[in-house]
């Protein structure tokens, strides 16, 4: 499988998982992928640079941003996606304890 194939998977998989779990703004998501592909593409680059590791590019398509292949940008999209999901998780779990322990507290 391609760095391409790959990628492409988990972006639907964590956008399904975004759709389901996420309930805010979906901007504040599009303003999360912005600063993280920015940043990839910074540090990517000066990895890359510092031969810190690399990629076999007969798994990529061959498009660069920079020394970086655009299959790499694919990971901070899936973050920008799962972590506000599983953050919406977490909250929705939280609030669903306090209620219950309040619920049960007879003192």
């Amino acid at each position: 499988m391609t760095y391409l194939g790959l990628a492409l998977v988990v972006l639907a998989l964590a956008a399904v998982f975004c759709a389901l779990t996420y309930r805010g703004p979906w901007r504040h998501i599009g303003l999360l992928a912005l600063v993280l592909v920015v940043l990839t593409a910074v540090f990517d680059n000066v990895m890359i640079a510092a031969d810190l590791f690399g990629y076999a590019d007969d798994h990529t398509v061959g498009v660069r941003v920079g020394l970086a292949p655009i299959e790499d940008f694919a990971w901070p999209l899936v973050a920008a996606m799962v972590v506000p999901g599983l953050w919406s998780l977490a909250a929705r779990a939280g609030r669903d304890g306090r209620t219950r322990r309040g619920a049960d507290d007879t003192s």
